[in-house]
């Protein structure tokens, strides 16, 4: 459809006009009075529009797929007419490929796009400005989605809404699934013209964003540390984050004078942190973690902070990550690192089942300044969890306590200000936990209930769909035993589907066999199919894939005498979907044609939510079963979130069972967190080529338990404890004609354990 003439607009909008009889009086409109609608099908049509627009004028975008296009719009509309760039329908506007779309200007109205399966050439998605110079106010964006619009370089970062400016309104939008480093929501403050912005961020639904595995993945950011001291006095208010996992900081206050009110926070692992700027206001907010994993709360830095009447339910978070902490200073603090915590107040909250409350946090030789003149008043804590819910790392008394509630089981080591009180937690009529009425009014809380619903949120037209598939949600495929059938049927599968191999079949595979989404291979109870390969890798685990194998066994027996070779790595370029690999009840055997053959490789720009090995037995191997080391820049990036390997026995292991690496000293992720158990390492990690000398090596591991296994003529175990308070427990373990463990400091806990 070509661009409608104005001569045939003014008679379809005159025609159109039904006026109230009280303005038949009223003299006709002339086509100078009209507002202009385009509707415009490709780009050139758009820079046409774009070119002469007005007032009250409207472009819209023909439905369909708008591939490859760079929007800009710069127009200055008016506050009754404003300029709108629009949907012809809401939603049937895709935008995809390399995309994306500036405006500058004034009272501009951007609404029904969608941002799709694509990623923006420049580093902004939508911004709000077409220049360094030309910035967007008084402007608005509603009704739009961005939904896996990102670059295949996960570590490659960009922002999807950048806001510049001043007076604008980003509202009733989807922001889902971004996979790449990058803040989701960015407000911009790097010139004058867009300090004091008075923004308002409200009714937006932020969807789930996978674990980055590194710094960068916040899901709203308010100011840089550049200009953390200048006043935002943004809003945001009304927003869902719905399992925003990118990274610690879910919400990063860094500027002055923002109000963070009435959110809800959906199993979030991480917290609303007010890392840089002072005179924040956080009040009204609701924290459902549900017990999930790192799910934290509210985090103070700097001066002259309010937190009150926010709502906390089982949230888990330790230290940095807490229900509610408050943190230690760094004195005559620069801009970039933390001010100390003065006239700020975390008052009138409620924090049922939730483990953690810390004070002081990060205290250590830089961060030395404590709170002072603050207060923590009014707070009702009921949990059973955790009876010592309190930690206090530095001398709190700067704080003043006064009139808070604890229940009668828990203790805290503050000496005043808690009164105890029963337990006494129900189910309301709105499905939350909340504390007796009587309580309640005390601190003057109100009713218990989430000040917005999942279902209020968001672009009205698209859907809250769950992007993930689960293993073994598909069909079922039995594979006929034989040369490639398993490869075939790879291809062939579909996501979720469960591969069947013939018990105690041989399947020889002579072309890489790829997983591009969730898959199973296993075998029923009984005798192991055997697998072998003719290429250096057997399976590679492809960005948007995922692996189960269960009762199979891989052996080297077929192999080329590549050095390096692989039974399963993951691709060889970056992954920004993360993947899961599962591996139960597996034999492996003679992984020996030459001196590096290894079970599992993780590739760097590649990350695992998790990765469990269970009940398998791996002998002859003169690689490692586990290389997840390959993130060497020492920027905190790692590998893996949570590896479980457990009830395992390793024999004849020239390498490491495991090595995983963590560099840096970045605080902002959580993991990896790894867990050993019942496992039996006889002759491991003693090869001559073997460069760590180590029979399992972690470095940089926030969380490491290690129970009830035994080593047996090996390799010690090695440890490199870094930043971040990392928790590491060793209990039960024999050593037998081993090394004692080796760390690079004796900052871990060790019980039961035994060198013969």
């Amino acid at each position: 459809m070509s661009t409608v003439s104005n001569s045939r607009l003014s008679s379809i909008l005159i025609r159109s006009i039904r006026l109230p009889a009280l303005a038949l009086a009223l003299p006709l409109l002339t086509l100078s009075q009209l507002s202009h609608a385009a509707l415009v099908e490709n780009i050139k049509q758009f820079n046409d529009a774009v070119s002469s627009v007005k007032p009250g004028d409207e472009i819209v975008l023909a439905n369909g797929s708008w591939n490859d296009v760079e929007l800009v719009l710069k127009g200055k509309g008016l506050p009754d007419k404003p300029i709108t760039l629009k949907a012809q329908t809401p939603g049937k506007v895709i935008i995809t490929g390399q995309s994306n779309l500036a405006f500058s200007g004034e009272y501009i109205v951007i609404s029904g796009l969608v941002f799709k399966n694509g990623a923006t050439p420049t580093g902004e998605v939508i911004s709000f400005r077409t220049s360094n110079e030309d910035v967007a106010n008084h402007s608005r964006v509603t009704n739009t989605v961005i939904d896996n619009f990102s670059t295949d370089l996960r570590q490659m970062s960009d922002l999807w809404v950048a806001m510049y400016g001043k007076h604008n309104r980003l509202d009733h939008n989807s922001l889902v699934n971004k996979r790449n480093r990058g803040v989701t929501v960015a407000v911009r403050m790097n010139s004058e013209a867009s300090r004091k912005n008075h923004h308002i961020i409200e009714y937006n639904y932020f969807g789930p964003r996978q674990i980055l595995g590194a710094n960068g993945g916040e899901t709203l950011r308010i100011g840089t540390s550049h200009f953390s001291r200048e006043y935002s006095n943004t809003t945001a208010q009304y927003n869902y984050f719905d399992r925003t996992n990118g990274e610690h900081e879910i919400i990063s206050n860094k500027s002055s004078g923002n109000s963070l009110i009435k959110n809800v926070f959906f199993e979030t692992q991480g917290t609303l942190t007010m890392r840089h700027g002072h005179f924040t206001k956080v009040e009204g907010n609701y924290f459902l973690g549900n017990r999930k994993p790192n799910t934290g709360g509210i985090r103070i830095i700097n001066e002259s902070q309010t937190v009150s009447n926010n709502y906390m339910y089982g949230l888990t978070g330790k230290r940095l990550r807490g229900a509610l902490v408050i943190m230690n200073g760094v004195p005559n603090s620069p801009p970039n690192r933390y001010d100390p915590v003065i006239d700020s107040a975390m008052n009138n909250n409620i924090v049922i089942d939730s483990d953690h409350i810390e004070l002081g946090a990060g205290a250590d030789e830089e961060r030395s300044a404590p709170p002072s003149t603050s207060e923590f008043k009014g707070n009702i804590i009921l949990g059973k969890s955790n009876l010592e819910p309190f930690t206090l790392y530095d001398d709190m008394s700067g704080i003043n306590f006064e009139g808070n509630y604890l229940n009668e089981e828990a203790s805290t080591p503050i000496k005043t200000g808690f009164a105890s009180t029963p337990y006494s937690v129900t189910t309301n009529q709105y499905g939350l936990k909340s504390p007796d009425k009587a309580l309640l009014d005390e601190i003057g809380f109100g009713e218990v209930k989430l000040p917005v619903t999942k279902e209020e949120v968001g672009a009205d037209f698209y859907p809250k769909n769950e992007a993930l598939v689960a293993f073994q949600s598909g069909k079922t495929i039995h594979v006929k035993a034989g040369t490639d059938t398993l490869t075939s049927a790879l291809a062939m599968s579909q996501a979720g589907d469960v591969l069947v191999l013939e018990n105690g079949a041989d399947y020889l595979l002579t072309k890489f066999a790829e997983v591009h989404h969730p898959v199973t291979i296993m075998a029923k109870e009984g005798k192991k199919p055997i697998i072998r390969s003719q290429k250096p890798n057997f399976i590679n685990i492809e960005n948007g894939g995922a692996l189960e194998v269960e009762n199979l066994w891989f052996d080297g027996a077929e192999s080329p005498d590549y050095k390096g070779n692989t039974i399963i790595g993951t691709s060889g370029y970056s992954m920004n979907i993360n993947y899961n690999l599962s591996v139960r009840n597996v034999k492996v055997t003679d992984l020996d044609v030459n001196g590096y053959f290894y079970f599992f490789k993780a590739n760097a720009g590649t990350f695992a939510d998790s990765i469990e090995i269970i009940d398998s037995e791996f002998s002859n191997i003169t690689g490692a079963i586990l290389q997840l080391n390959r993130e060497v820049d020492d920027l905190g990036v790692y590998s893996v979130e949570n590896l479980v390997i457990s009830g395992n026995t390793f024999t004849n292991v020239k390498e490491e069972v495991v090595t995983v690496y963590r560099g840096g000293t970045d605080e902002s992720t959580f993991g990896p967190m790894v867990t050993v158990s019942d496992n039996t390492l006889t002759n491991v990690g003693k090869g001559s080529t073997h460069r760590s000398g180590a029979s399992m090596y972690f470095h940089g591991v926030q969380k490491l338990n290690i129970s009830d296994t035994n080593w047996d003529n090996s390799a010690p175990l090695e440890l490199y404890l870094t930043n971040g308070g990392p928790i590491t427990v060793i209990d039960n373990v024999e050593m037998k004609n081993t090394d004692k463990i080796r760390a690079n400091n004796d900052e871990f806990k060790s019980s039961n354990v035994t060198y013969n």
